[in-house]
């Protein structure tokens, strides 16, 4: 009886199909992985483009940036601006718009902030717009309806384009004159705090990869509101 069970063959496949199959759906999932982070990672690489051609063409998020004479008193290369000077990149410090991560989607939570060790001019992050916020958010879900709101950072950094006491307004929903911007900064769209779910990971203790921070970067094009609306 033992000589015929160790001869025995008939459930030889079996035992081999049960060896192959772990490593086969690994594979098999782990190549699904890959081209699902693949295209995740290209729709927001993408989402950061839009956001940021459409910021530039939108009412700007700091409100204070856009204020009649919101240069007054600063100075470029150690002469006090005067007007029809042009607004050198040092006289702003970068700013920096974005709602707590916890937030969700609550653009009414935005609010700026400079970053005083990176220039030394003028902080303009006063007065913050939820509106232009939100639809900056609205723009990049185009491309990937999984972004938040707290997933979306806006940053304006001087760029030595722009004139003190630019004249130019535009004319909002209710009628009223608006000022736009004397200075016309760079605009940094980004997108941060991002997690892939992994189907392969998830077999094990963590389900999740952190993707890195999306950013794209354009010259603000004159910050009217009505043009991107």
């Amino acid at each position: 009886m033992m000589g015929r069970f160790l001869r025995e063959a008939r459930a030889a496949s079996a035992a081999e199909f049960a060896l192959v199959l772990p490593p086969a759906l690994l594979l098999l999932f782990g190549v699904i992985d890959v081209g699902r982070y693949a295209w995740q990672l290209n729709q927001y690489e993408k989402a950061v483009q839009l956001g940021a051609r459409y910021a530039v063409a939108t009412t700007v998020i700091p409100g204070a940036l856009a204020a009649d004479d919101a240069f007054q008193n600063q100075s470029c290369n150690g002469t006090t601006l005067t007007y029809g000077d042009p607004i050198c990149a040092s006289a702003m410090q970068p700013i920096s718009c974005s709602i707590p991560v916890a937030s969700g989607n609550d653009v009414s939570m935005v609010g700026c902030g400079c970053d005083a060790s990176a220039g030394t001019g003028v902080c303009l992050s006063g007065n913050p717009r939820s509106a232009p916020f939100g639809a900056i958010v609205s723009r990049m879900r185009v491309a990937s309806p999984r972004i938040n709101a707290g997933n979306v950072v806006v940053d304006y950094a001087g760029s030595g384009v722009g004139y003190h006491g630019d004249p130019a307004t535009y004319t909002d929903s209710t009628g009223a004159e608006v000022p736009l911007p004397d200075a016309a900064p760079i605009v940094t769209v980004k997108l941060r705090d991002l997690r892939y779910t992994s189907i392969t990971l998830s077999l094990f203790k963590g389900a999740s990869v952190r993707y890195p921070t999306f950013s794209y970067s354009l010259t603000l094009e004159d910050g009217d509101g009505t043009v991107a609306s």
